[in-house]
């Protein structure tokens, strides 16, 4: 057995046997900390951790300890990298659609040497890649994978990048906005007659607004051919104003919107046309809500929605989605995160100007008072969260109704929520009404390290379970001690 060992610490290259990952994974498994296994093996801590770092190679005195103590198969340790995995690795990530950069081979062998689960996670994704690029290429003729590929993405992906690139600030159209504000003298001139006045001279349309029986379906509707922008009659006055805004912007400053959409390179026809819609709702919200006026107003009434939305005659939601554009270089608002919830937790919108961060993918944490808005409608609950990272944050959400409601048809309600570093909430009024220490949370159940929560859904991706049938902690999960 010593024999087997002495040969085995050693590969056939005459390397030392540095296999640091595969002993973190083992003793994760085992659900033991250093300190506890260096204990049972009878090394020092310092010396495992080295171990675990490969920055000290395993003599076969510990791997025989090792197999002794733990009952293993030493192959679990010592068997060489899967060359096999580091084949269809290597091959996966030289696919055209990932770009031209290159990931050296050496680099494929330490991934799966590191982590084996993780390569053949990327293989499998890579396979499924594959499976849908061939299906979309037969359905939709489609000449290149790479194309399939792209034309796969979600578009809604796809313009949220484009967003956080941008930190949600577009200048050329925000100084164009504040340029129309002023020609149509909206401070003085009430915003909807101007604006229907405008898009009757300029554009020779008529706005007319229908019964919500006509407009099936439908809240917005531009015929180009017959010169009418159709509105629904389901629509409040401040989403009328916003609509004919957002019209404005595609008919007076198109070649604008479009040289922005461009410069994206966006891959799909409808991420370019959704991010084209994105940046026509910017004009509209910075046509009715100027960013000199709009911030100046802001910091004077401390960033308090209702006020700013009954000054500019816009909805709640409106205000809340300009304060996040609030980048002007030499004029900047507090940087603000933004999330937009349903009732099911779904996230629809979601952006952050600071370190404040959102999961791509799930929901927001139960212990964050954005879900309990959905039972406070039209009253802002404050809260200052901290996240596991340490930072705090003010937080306040507020439920919001859109347009569109009928009995019939009852309209969608969503919860708002924004928030900034604690550094900035002096600014906002909502931090007169902070009590209590900071709320701890995460990003989500999926992502938080915080085992002992009480109102933990789901374990942590990737940590080890340790149930003990003996005990029942505040959560309803248990877990294996780290070091």
């Amino acid at each position: 057995m010593a024999n087997s060992v002495n040969t085995r610490s050693e590969n056939t290259r005459g390397e030392k046997l540095l296999i640091g990952p595969r002993l973190r994974r083992l003793r994760t498994k085992l659900g033991l900390t250093q300190t506890r296994m260096a204990e049972e093996l009878g090394i020092s801590g310092s010396y495992l951790n080295l171990m675990e770092r490969n920055q000290r190679a395993m003599s076969a005195k510990v791997l025989l300890k090792l197999s002794e103590t733990y009952d293993i198969d030493l192959s679990e340790l010592t068997s060489g990298t899967d060359r096999q995995l580091v084949g269809e690795l290597f091959d996966a990530l030289r696919d055209p659609a990932l770009g031209k950069d290159r990931v050296p081979k050496s680099e494929v062998e330490d991934v799966v040497g590191a982590s084996p689960a993780t390569a053949r996670a990327l293989v499998n994704l890579h396979h499924r890649y594959t499976e849908l690029s061939r299906r979309l290429v037969r359905e939709e003729g489609a000449d290149e994978t790479a194309t399939a590929l792209q034309e796969a993405a979600p578009a809604t992906d796809l313009v949220r990048d484009v967003i956080y690139r941008t930190h949600n600030y577009f200048d050329v159209l925000d100084r164009a906005a504040e340029a129309l504000y002023s020609t149509l003298d909206l401070r003085r001139t009430e915003p909807l007659t101007a604006l229907i006045a405008r898009m009757k001279e300029k554009h020779k349309t008529i706005v007319r607004i229908l019964p919500h029986d006509v407009m099936v379906d439908m809240l917005r509707y531009y015929d180009r051919h017959s010169g009418r922008l159709n509105l629904s009659e389901l629509l409040p006055a401040s989403s009328r104003r916003f609509q004919i805004a957002f019209q404005i912007g595609m008919l007076e400053h198109r070649t604008t919107i479009d040289k922005i959409v461009a410069k994206a390179d966006l891959p799909t026809v409808d991420s370019k046309r959704l991010l084209r819609t994105t940046l026509a709702n910017y004009f509209g919200a910075a046509l009715l809500m100027p960013y000199g006026t709009f911030l100046k107003a802001a910091e004077e009434l401390r960033y308090d929605i209702d006020a700013l939305a009954h000054r500019f005659g816009t909805s709640a939601e409106q205000v809340a989605h300009r304060l996040t554009t609030l980048s002007r270089p030499e004029a900047r608002g507090v940087p603000l995160f933004f999330v937009r919830v349903d009732i099911a937790g779904n996230i629809s919108k979601r952006f952050s100007q600071g370190r404040f961060t959102f999961p791509r993918f799930g929901g927001v944490c139960p212990r964050w008072a954005i879900h309990e808005a959905f039972a406070s409608p039209e009253r802002a609950l404050v809260q200052s969260v901290e996240m596991p990272d340490g930072n705090t944050y003010l937080t306040f959400a507020r439920r919001v109704t859109r347009a569109g409601g009928t009995t019939a048809h009852p309209a969608q309600s969503f919860v708002i929520g924004l928030g900034c570093d604690i550094a900035h909430a002096s600014r906002l009024i909502y931090s007169d009404h902070l009590s209590g220490d900071p709320m701890p949370i995460g990003p989500n159940c999926y992502l938080c390290d915080r085992t002992a929560c009480p109102q933990r859904a789901h374990p942590p991706l990737g940590r080890a379970m340790a149930h003990d049938e003996r005990a029942r902690g505040l959560s309803q999960f248990a877990f294996a001690p780290e070091s």
